[in-house]
């Protein structure tokens, strides 16, 4: 048996029992143990699409996972059977320019899950190229493994603000990405990192964590050399922008208005360098040492875990309760 969580249309999620798969001449196949609800996940759920990406067919949904190698194609180490692994979703053609020139995250013929029509990986057991299946250090469990995956959108945002010690960095949104960011942040050396939201239990949380945290309607104190934009409110990005001292970095993560406006006077007199994010590339071995040192904690992150059965639960758990972060579906429970 397969069973999977697939999306046949928005608010239409069901179990169903799907074919095993083979794993090709350098795949692996993964018995999943563990998988997050990303924001995406949600998206599909509701709306049915994100921008030009459109389910127009049914879809395994989920992207975060984690889980053991139980067969190995024929080009694979046959020692890999029962190792631990995080699955980095983005499997790119690693021959076009952008491959090439080492942005691979920005290939255009990357096979990315639970990206239309790419089915994910909210099921039993599935297949990806086995070089994109990290090893998990062994005192990680697979719900900490899976978390690699939103842990690698802060390292990939740290390494586009060149985050370095001594850097001032502001937050904005406490939600899990931008709880993560923050740690990241100060594992790449910040000397100090306040986070900001609407939330007062997100903020309970990202203090719990050691970090700096006040609401997002109190005015911002003193100046940061970095701002890492986790909410996607303009609100956010014009307080956030406002607060950066000259010759800062600021990096847009979060997704969602499609236009923000930027003080073109504040950007050129101080000389703001601002950039956005696109995924990631070459960040899962750190990702999952950070994890594994402790540096980056996940456990707070994660406030739900469902079975499989109860996978529409994990997608819409954000709405019924306030004091939620991030949920985890357990596909062999």
């Amino acid at each position: 048996m397969n069973l999977s969580a697939v999306l046949q249309a928005p608010h239409q999620l069901v179990i169903e029992d799907r074919d095993t798969p083979r794993p090709g001449r350098h795949d692996v196949l993964v018995r999943v143990e563990a998988v997050g609800i990303c924001g995406s996940d949600v998206h599909y759920y509701e709306h049915g699409r994100i921008g030009s990406y459109v389910v127009r067919a049914p879809m395994v949904i989920g992207h975060e996972a984690a889980g053991t190698i139980v067969a190995v194609g024929d080009g694979v180490d046959a020692s890999r059977v029962g190792q631990r692994v995080a699955l980095e979703p983005g499997v790119p053609d690693r021959t076009c320019e952008q491959c090439l020139a080492g942005r691979y995250n920005l290939c255009p013929n990357v096979v990315f899950f639970a990206t239309p029509p790419v089915d994910g990986a909210i099921a039993q057991l599935v297949t990806i190229d086995a070089a994109f299946a990290h090893p998990a250090p062994e005192q990680l469990s697979p719900e900490q493994a899976a978390m690699a995956e939103p842990v690698s959108v802060g390292v990939w945002a740290a390494r586009r603000a060149r985050i370095a010690p001594g850097d001032r960095v502001l937050v904005t949104g406490a939600g899990p990405i931008g709880l993560l960011a923050a740690q990241v942040a100060l594992a790449f050396g910040a000397d100090s990192v306040t986070v900001t939201d609407v939330s007062d239990f997100r903020l309970k949380v990202a203090r719990e964590l050691g970090l700096r945290a006040q609401a997002a309607t109190q005015e911002l104190t003193g100046s940061f050399d970095v701002l890492l934009e986790c909410s996607g409110a303009p609100a956010a990005w014009r307080s956030g922008l406002g607060a950066l001292a000259p010759a800062a970095r600021a990096v847009l993560v979060g997704m969602g208005a499609d236009e923000l406006p930027i003080d073109v006077p504040l950007v050129q007199g101080r000389e703001i360098t601002i950039t956005g994010i696109f995924r990631y590339a070459g960040t899962y071995p750190t990702a999952l040492s950070l994890i594994a040192s402790g540096r980056v904690s996940t456990e707070a992150i994660i406030t739900h875990r469902f079975p499989l059965a109860q996978a529409e639960d994990a997608l819409t758990v954000g709405r019924r309760e306030d004091r939620s972060l991030k949920a985890v579906v357990l596909p062999q429970q």
